[in-house]
């Protein structure tokens, strides 16, 4: 097992944190010198925060652990490819390297929607490497948001009837 697949799993063990609370499955650890010194996972729901997003919660923790805004020797590993948000929390904490397990086509920033990580008008660019146990990362995706499907099939209202305008109408 490589050095980015033991760091990964440390992530995915985070994804699975969320999980458990009813969260979207995103873990986020950040090594140091070869050791983990923060971990986050998802928590918007739990918080009641926009802003708590596995890379948020672990640059804050790192942030804290170091003793200083800069994270300029780490490395963050994240079960998905981050946000807009989590993408320029990276670059504000200077950290060098990104490792991603799986790739966000809907919302990322790192090279899916938007690359903020290689912006050239930006003061820093992040290394970015992805796909480490990536088939992991995004079937954990795929079966989180499945079973929230069926859940919601299972609990949805019953379908709209026609009145006789033919505009939609909510029935029970």
């Amino acid at each position: 097992m490589t050095q980015e697949e033991r760091f990964m799993k440390q992530a995915i063990r985070q994804a699975k944190k969320a999980e458990a609370l009813g969260e979207v499955p995103i873990g986020c650890v950040i090594e140091y010198q070869g050791k983990i010194i923060a971990r986050g996972y998802n928590r918007r729901m739990t918080d009641h925060s926009a802003l708590a997003h596995a890379e948020i919660i672990a640059i804050k923790k790192a942030c804290k652990k170091m003793g200083d805004w800069r994270l300029e020797d780490c490395t963050l590993y994240v079960t998905l490819e981050p946000c807009p948000m989590c993408a320029g929390a990276i670059i504000q904490a200077r950290i060098p390297r990104v490792v991603m397990g799986c790739m966000n086509p809907k919302a990322g920033c790192a090279g899916s929607v938007l690359d903020m990580l290689h912006e050239d008008g930006f003061n820093h660019q992040a290394i970015t490497q992805s796909g480490i146990l990536g088939e992991e990362c995004s079937a954990m995706m795929k079966a989180f948001f499945r079973e929230l499907r069926e859940k919601g099939k299972r609990k949805s209202p019953a379908p709209a009837s026609l009145d006789n305008s033919g505009s939609s109408v909510y029935t029970e």
